[in-house]
């Protein structure tokens, strides 16, 4: 991930638009590429997979870009709500199951 966002970090540097990344527009971001991605999927349940692909890559984009502008490291923050879900979801308790961890 370092790699991706070391590019990303360059590529807004030379356009200078980090002036308009501020937490609450990269969070925007997020939420309407998330519905970008949706649209693949409205009509059923195959999508392109280079559209979905692009639509993804879009999403992570600004998510690495808004975990950078909070501070917070991509991979660290994933693997510790990893082990926060693996306390939740027991594997003796939730293996082929979908039951919320609350319910288990």
């Amino acid at each position: 991930m370092e790699d991706a966002l070391t590019e990303l970090r360059k590529f807004v540097a030379e356009r200078d638009w980090s002036q308009f990344h501020s937490a609450e527009n990269l969070a925007k971001s997020i939420a309407i590429e998330s519905g970008e991605l949706l649209e693949c999927f409205q009509w059923g349940p195959d999508a392109d997979p280079e559209e979905a692909g692009d639509e993804l890559a879009d999403i992570l984009t600004y998510c690495l870009l808004l975990a950078d502008r909070l501070g917070l490291g991509a991979e660290e923050i994933v693997l510790r709500k990893l082990r926060q879900t693996q306390e939740k979801y027991p594997v003796e308790k939730s293996r082929g199951r979908s039951t919320k961890y609350d319910r288990l």
